[in-house]
């Protein structure tokens, strides 16, 4: 059996701010910390009103000030398939939430909760829709997810840990696996 992967799903309405965000943000995190190789962030949205779109020109500015890219990222809805793929699904807002819950098959409803359940300096239990407002509201967002995100991984630093450890174990055991593996990333 191949060594597992933790898939962390950030969901809003339309992907084209808020999820693309979290996800770019826990993906640096995640780089940052090493644990890339054991966990993977993506996004999606409860709404299909923005499938294949670019993120909201508004929330690529206020990620490329912060050193982030999110201009390759393109809109999608989440899928019937993610429920059961994702092992940890995370709402933006209580809408998110409730869509997220009345569409999940009840197997899979343990997975979803809120992204701000995770946050250390914020007290606030969703991160706002800024699509709407000003440009200030994707400042907060990028805070509200920053703090967020820095909480998930640290819940979530124990089990990469562990992870880690059960892959590194699988490979001594299946060197052809590595060597496939580095195969399929060298490109041609």
């Amino acid at each position: 059996m191949d060594p597992k992967i933790l898939k962390v799903l950030f969901v809003c309405t339309g992907n084209v701010c808020r999820s693309p965000t979290a996800a770019a943000i826990f993906r640096r995190k995640l780089r940052e910390a090493h644990y890339d190789d054991v966990i993977v962030a993506d996004s999606a949205g409860t709404s299909e009103a923005h499938i294949g779109q670019a993120p909201d020109i508004r929330a690529q500015l206020a990620c490329k000030k912060r050193g982030l890219d999110i201009s390759q990222h393109r809109a999608r809805a989440v899928d019937p398939s993610d429920f059961e793929s994702a092992d940890l699904i995370l709402a933006m807002d209580w809408e998110v939430l409730t869509e997220l819950q009345q569409r999940s098959p009840a197997p899979y409803r343990h997975k979803i909760q809120l992204l701000m359940r995770y946050a250390n300096d914020f007290d606030e239990a969703v991160v706002p829709d800024p699509y709407y407002g000003l440009n200030e509201g994707f400042n907060i967002v990028l805070d509200y997810c920053t703090d967020a995100c820095e909480g998930l991984l640290e819940e979530l630093e124990k089990k990469a840990k562990q992870l880690q450890r059960e892959k590194a174990a699988y490979l001594a055991e299946h060197p052809q696996a590595e060597q496939q593996s580095e195969s399929s990333e060298t490109p041609a």
